[in-house]
């Protein structure tokens, strides 16, 4: 007979939990979740998220996790209006601290990380040059004495819109036989030209935002660009598009998996310069 998962007594023949303890267990989790979705807009009692984790046989690292979860569609709504204002960071810190979230579980934490970059932007739309990052090891960029990494992107895929030119149809011309063993060919051509803009990848690598340039370094291409010479950007759901000042410039693409943040972080870095 085997053991229920939630209460440890038995469950019965074949059985591996009782339905009463499956029901207390999926009212916790959506009790807390929601209870912590909604945090920024209200008052979180400690103890009773504490009780209903108890009742609801929930363990210390997944309240974690269901905490972290409730928090990720906290923040979200506090972001579809505006950047997280001062008081909603203090109870986020709050939150961080009640539950017992240590420096290692927070920096691997994908919630903490949109927090950070929505502290960023508020830096950043408030005038001053963010300091919330700390980089680790060496980058591969020679910074200016007067310029500030502000934010790393890491695995970035660089693609660019590049034209390519093929021709069509063609000739080998008419043969014309000039003595014998020699032929001499006429009106050979290679037809007339297609072109075909395609997406082509470049290279990938480390994308750096400061607050006057944005860095790219990858295998086999690094280069710097100055915000006073883009034209313009356009955003994407993973990335974002840049179009240089230049004559001959094709549009470029960053891949960094989160184009809201990429986005309106240089976008507002280019408008302080």
């Amino acid at each position: 007979m085997g053991l229920c998962r939630f209460c440890d007594k038995p469950a019965g023949f074949l059985k591996k939990e009782h339905r009463e303890c499956r029901e207390k267990y999926n009212f916790g989790t959506f009790t807390i979740r929601s209870m912590i979705a909604s945090s920024l807009f209200g008052k979180v009692d400690k103890d009773e998220i504490f009780q209903i984790a108890r009742e609801s046989y929930i363990g210390e690292e997944e309240l974690k996790s269901l905490i972290l979860n409730g928090l990720d569609e906290a923040i979200d709504k506090a972001l579809e209006d505006n950047i997280l204002t001062e008081e909603e960071e203090e109870k986020l810190k709050v939150i961080f601290l009640e539950f017992g979230f240590n420096t290692d579980e927070l920096s691997s934490s994908k919630t903490y990380e949109k927090l950070i970059k929505s502290l960023v932007l508020r830096d950043v739309l408030e005038g001053k040059i963010p300091n919330r990052v700390k980089i680790e090891g060496v980058l591969p960029f020679n910074f200016l004495k007067s310029e500030t990494p502000i934010w790393i992107f890491n695995d970035v895929k660089y693609y660019q819109l590049k034209t390519y030119r093929h021709y069509v149809g063609g000739s080998d011309g008419v043969s014309i036989r000039v003595m014998k063993g020699v032929y001499y060919r006429v009106g050979g051509f290679r037809g007339y030209p297609i072109e075909e803009t395609k997406l082509t990848k470049v290279d990938e690598g480390i994308l750096c935002i400061t607050d006057k340039h944005i860095y790219f370094g990858g295998r086999v291409k690094s280069f710097r660009i100055s915000y006073d010479k883009i034209v313009s950007f356009t955003p994407y759901s993973d990335g974002i598009g840049i179009q240089r000042d230049s004559a001959n410039a094709e549009p470029e693409y960053f891949i960094t998996n989160d184009g809201w943040f990429t986005y309106n972080l240089v976008v507002n870095l280019a408008n302080r310069v």
